[in-house]
């Protein structure tokens, strides 16, 4: 089966105390109406918690959604766990309010994407399409 006939399969995931999901959801809709697998894990996911779905879920990209300010701490967390459990494979792209300041940062642990809010969730979608391409 070539890449482009392989559905893109996609975990989408609060980690933290943050309790606001409406971005999540939108993009984790946008995603799925473009005819992606979408796994939405809910609010309120340890980085634990994260790792284990993905494993689990065998998905290609892990999208992260965050508000509270809480990334430089968390996403570590995630990429730990994910890599505890030998899922060191996946596009990771993130989103929510993260400073500029913060995006090399973000980037360096190995997030392909970074995006804010009001980004058009068609550039969110031929993100993943582009991306999760060169590592299917």
């Amino acid at each position: 089966m070539t890449t482009e006939q392989r559905t893109i399969r996609v975990l989408i995931a609060k980690p933290g105390l943050d309790g606001h999901d409406r971005g999540a959801k939108v993009v984790a809709r946008a995603l799925r109406d473009a005819g992606m697998e979408v796994i939405y894990t809910g609010i309120r996911q340890t980085p634990e918690m994260i790792a284990e779905a993905a494993l689990q879920e065998d998905v290609q990209v892990v999208g992260l959604s965050i508000l509270s300010g809480a990334h430089l701490e968390l996403f570590p967390r995630v990429i730990a766990e994910l890599k505890q459990r030998g899922v060191d494979d996946v596009l990771l792209f993130c989103g929510g309010i993260i400073p500029e300041a913060d995006v090399p940062a973000i980037q360096a642990m190995g997030f392909a994407g970074v995006f804010g809010p009001g980004t058009d969730t068609g550039v969110i979608i031929e993100f993943v399409r582009e991306h999760a391409k060169e590592r299917a």
